[in-house]
């Protein structure tokens, strides 16, 4: 019930803070009849009825303004100095200085909880000099009476605080237990996926003997051979089948964000280079050869992270140079800087390295990188070249 009454005053604040005032208004518009007969409450200096509503209304205008409570109070407590320096008697609009008093130490930080307590304090003292009974019994009664309210103030705002923790401390469970479940079901979709690939490679694994059992029985046994095609063409839909699966399952958190657009390959690395914001310029050595699109693709995306590594970490007036070199067995990708790439801290493992080695290793290769003797950094990736399907 309470959090319902919290969040309805969080979206009506103006409002809630009129009800809040609202008893007090009422109060000191039922003890105006004194004031109107002319007929002083203690028999001192007093105001007339159009002075008493007047000065009602300053000091509780000011505890309107609830976001405010510093400004609140000082308003209150410098009507009231004015009013005391007038010698005008208390009037129960005052009760708007304990009011404000309550909001500093409920809002505010302690040290200026314990400021407007020393004022109100200061209020009391100089109230009580004003109705001419300084005594302490009096006083103390008074002092009790404010330190009561500051008291009750900060209990209530450390209760706030505490429960505002309880709060942060629920969001941030709940977080992290979807967080978990998002982690769980990842793993288990990468389960999936080993579990199919495995399935997979059974069946092309089975196409490929097929076809071989049916190249050798072409002329010798055409019956044999149309039985071996009917077989790849069988295992050929069950592996595509489980293919389609295997794209679902990695791809589940992607449905809505697929993307159609044909993934880049050799063909596009030159127009990477010359777009790359660090100056470079690509050299290849040897003739080159048609590879998988697979590999392609890793190779385009080393050179990719390699040259966001130079821009990151070369500096102002860093140059690269891509190189690809198609003459030995292995197709040997070098991207070098002359920036201060060497010097600048960075982690030996950071993820574009290790997505990098991650791309390499899957088709047999391996990824180095490291400072150069001369000054830059240097990016080498050796990938066996595989014949394209």
């Amino acid at each position: 019930m309470f959090g319902r009454v919290r969040a309805w005053s969080r979206g009506h604040e103006k409002l809630a803070a009129a009800l809040r005032v609202a008893p007090l208004a009422t109060l000191c518009v039922l003890l105006a009849v004194p004031y109107a007969n002319d007929i002083p409450p203690g028999g001192g200096a007093y105001p007339s009825l159009a002075g008493y509503l007047g000065m009602s209304a300053a000091l509780l205008l000011p505890l309107l303004w609830r976001d405010r409570p510093l400004g609140s109070f000082a308003a209150v407590s410098l009507i009231s100095f004015v009013q005391w320096l007038a010698d005008i008697d208390v009037i129960p609009a005052n009760l708007a200085v304990p009011v404000a008093l309550w909001a500093v130490a409920y809002r505010c930080s302690f040290r200026w909880a314990l400021a407007a307590g020393l004022v109100a304090e200061l209020g009391v003292f100089l109230a009580l000099v004003n109705w001419n009974t300084p005594t302490f019994s009096v006083f103390f009664s008074g002092s009790i009476f404010m330190v009561t309210v500051w008291l009750t103030g900060l209990y209530a705002s450390t209760r706030r605080r505490y429960l505002e923790g309880l709060e942060e401390r629920a969001e941030r469970a709940e977080r992290e237990r979807d967080q978990q479940a998002r982690m769980a079901a990842a793993a288990e979709r990468a389960r999936i996926a080993r579990e199919l690939h495995d399935v997979v490679a059974h069946n092309v694994s089975v196409m490929v003997v097929q076809a071989d059992g049916a190249g050798y029985a072409l002329d010798s046994d055409p019956e044999q051979a149309r039985v071996a095609v009917k077989a790849i063409s069988k295992t050929g839909r069950a592996a595509l089948a489980e293919m389609r699966r295997l794209v679902g399952v990695l791809r589940e958190d992607e449905r809505m964000t697929t993307d159609y657009t044909p993934q880049p390959s050799l063909a596009q690395l030159g127009e990477l280079v010359r777009a790359s914001v660090v100056p470079a310029r690509l050299q290849v050595g040897g003739a080159p050869r048609e590879l998988p699109e697979g590999q392609q693709l890793a190779v385009y995306r080393i050179v990719q992270e390699a040259l966001t590594n130079a821009l990151k970490h070369g500096g102002p007036g860093a140059r690269a140079v891509v190189e690809l070199d198609y003459s030995g067995p292995e197709l040997v990708v070098r991207v070098t800087d002359d920036g201060r790439g060497a010097a600048a801290p960075r982690s030996p493992d950071g993820h574009g390295l290790i997505g990098m080695r991650e791309r390499a290793g899957m088709y047999g290769g391996a990824v180095s990188a490291g400072p150069r003797p001369g000054g830059g950094f240097e990016v080498l990736a050796r990938l066996p070249m595989a014949q394209a399907a």
